[in-house]
C-alpha cells in the first residue's frame, strides 16, 4: 500500500501538481490545447497542397508587422497580433502578384520576400528594443501567456476550426482537384486565400506562445507525421491535433521540470513524435523493411 502511494505522489508530483498549482502553467496548457485544435489540421491542408514551407516563409513573413507593432506599442498583444496578420497577408499576395508579372513561381518569389520581411523585422525589433524583447518574439514563451494572449488564442482557434468545418467540402476540392473547381464556377482564389488567412491568424496566435520562429512547428510537425498513419484525411486532421496537444503538454511539462525555454521544447516533443512515426508507423521504415522481409521470404 505505501509502494501504491508513493507511486501515485511521484506521478502526481511529475504530471498533474505543475498545472494544479500554478496559474501560469494551466494558462499555456489551455493556449497550446486550443492552437492545437486549429493550427495542426491546417498543417494538413498545407501537406496536401505541397505547401509544406509556406507556412515557415509565412511565419517569418509575419515579424516585419509584429516589429511595427511593437515600435509603436511596445509589448502590446493586440497591435503585435494585428500588425502580424496586415504582414503575412501583405507578404503572401505580394509572392502572388510577381508570380503573375514575372516568371518566376510563387514559391522562389515567396522565399524570396519572407527572407527580405525576416532581416527587415529582425532590425526593427534590435533597433528599437532590447536582446530579450527580440528573444521573446522570436522564440515566445508559453509560459508567459496571460489572459489577453489566452483570449486571442481561443479566438482564433475557435474561428478556425468553425471556418475550417463550413468551408471543409471546398478546402478539399480545391487541394485535390483546383481545376475542376474553377470550372465548376468557383473562383479557386477565393478559397487560397481564404485559407492563407486562417493559416496567418493561427501563425500570428502561435507567436506569443511559440515565437514567430517556432509557431510553424506545432502546425507542419504534426501534420506531416499525421500523413505517415493515415491515407484518409479525416483520420490525418484527428491523428495531427492529438499529436500536437500530446506534444504540447508533455513539452510544457518538461520545460517546468528541466528549467528549459517552453517553446523549443514543445516542438522538440513533436518532432520526438516525428522520427518515431518515421520508425514504427504503417508508413515508416520498420513496417515497410519487415513486408519486404516477409516478400523475399
Amino acid at each position: 500500500m505505501d509502494a501504491f502511494l508513493t507511486i501515485y505522489q511521484s506521478a502526481y508530483d511529475l504530471l498533474v501538481a505543475p498545472f494544479a498549482e500554478f496559474a501560469f502553467m494551466r494558462r499555456a496548457l489551455v493556449a497550446t490545447l486550443a492552437l492545437s485544435l486549429s493550427a495542426a489540421p491546417l498543417g494538413v491542408f498545407l501537406t496536401l497542397r505541397r505547401m509544406s514551407l509556406l507556412g515557415d516563409a509565412l511565419s517569418h513573413a509575419v515579424l516585419p508587422g509584429v516589429a511595427i507593432g511593437f515600435m509603436l506599442f511596445g509589448l502590446s498583444l493586440t497591435a503585435m497580433a494585428a500588425g502580424g496578420v496586415i504582414a503575412g497577408m501583405l507578404v503572401a499576395a505580394l509572392a502572388g502578384l510577381v508570380s503573375r508579372s514575372t516568371t518566376l513561381k510563387e514559391d522562389a518569389s515567396l522565399a524570396a520576400i519572407y527572407l527580405v520581411a525576416l532581416a527587415l523585422g529582425v532590425t526593427l525589433i534590435s533597433k528599437q528594443g532590447t536582446q530579450l524583447d527580440l528573444l521573446h518574439i522570436l522564440f515566445g514563451s508559453a509560459l508567459g501567456v496571460d489572459t489577453q494572449g489566452l483570449y486571442l488564442v481561443a479566438a482564433v482557434a475557435s474561428v478556425s476550426v468553425v471556418a475550417m468545418a463550413a468551408l471543409y467540402r471546398g478546402l478539399v476540392l480545391e487541394s485535390f482537384d483546383p481545376v475542376f473547381l474553377s470550372a465548376a464556377g468557383r473562383r479557386g482564389w477565393l478559397w487560397q486565400q481564404g485559407f492563407l488567412m486562417l493559416v496567418v491568424i493561427n501563425l500570428v496566435a502561435g507567436f506569443q506562445t511559440l515565437g514567430t520562429l517556432m509557431a510553424v512547428g506545432l502546425m507542419m510537425l504534426p501534420a506531416v507525421s499525421a500523413r505517415l498513419w493515415h491515407d484518409t484525411l479525416p483520420a490525418q486532421l484527428l491523428n495531427a491535433s492529438g499529436q500536437a496537444m500530446l506534444a504540447g503538454a508533455v513539452g510544457l511539462l518538461l520545460s517546468y521540470h528541466l528549467d528549459t525555454p517552453s517553446g523549443p521544447t514543445i516542438i522538440g516533443c513533436a518532432g520526438a513524435l516525428y522520427f518515431t512515426s518515421l520508425l514504427i508507423s504503417p508508413g515508416g521504415w520498420l513496417p515497410r523493411v519487415w513486408s519486404k522481409t516477409h516478400r523475399v521470404a
